[in-house]
């Protein structure tokens, strides 16, 4: 098993960057596919981003595309998000997954290993 926490998020202006966090517990993290959800209120969780076990295959959202950069240091248990030229329509509550996977993994429901989430407010 593994255990996830986020952190980084923040309120933020437009235009703004932010890297978000996720620190895993275990000796095994670099045996997971890892990947960012979003949530935002009234609405799905949604993908974000995904990254293999060893980090060199990644994925992106078409509306993150360019904007994030999804990166994990295994040495160090933990992955990471770096947001740049946030927008509003960013705001969401932000999670890491893991899977037990060498590929990349994109599908919400394959994931089965979630953190509690980290809120990211991007003001106009």
């Amino acid at each position: 098993q593994v255990q996830l926490v986020e952190s980084g998020g923040g309120l933020v202006q437009a235009g703004a960057s932010l890297r978000l966090s996720c620190a895993a517990s275990g000796r095994t993290f670099y045996m997971y596919a890892m990947g960012w959800f979003r949530q935002a209120p009234g609405k799905e969780r949604e993908f974000v981003a995904a990254i293999s076990w060893t980090g060199g295959s990644t994925h992106y959202a078409d509306s993150v595309k360019g904007r994030c950069t999804i990166s994990r240091v295994n040495a160090k248990n933990t992955l990471y998000l770096q947001m740049n030229s946030l927008q509003p329509e960013d705001t969401a509550v932000y999670y890491c997954a893991a899977h037990r996977s060498v590929v990349v993994v994109i599908a919400l429901n394959d994931y089965d290993y979630w953190g509690q989430g980290t809120q990211v407010t991007v003001s106009s």
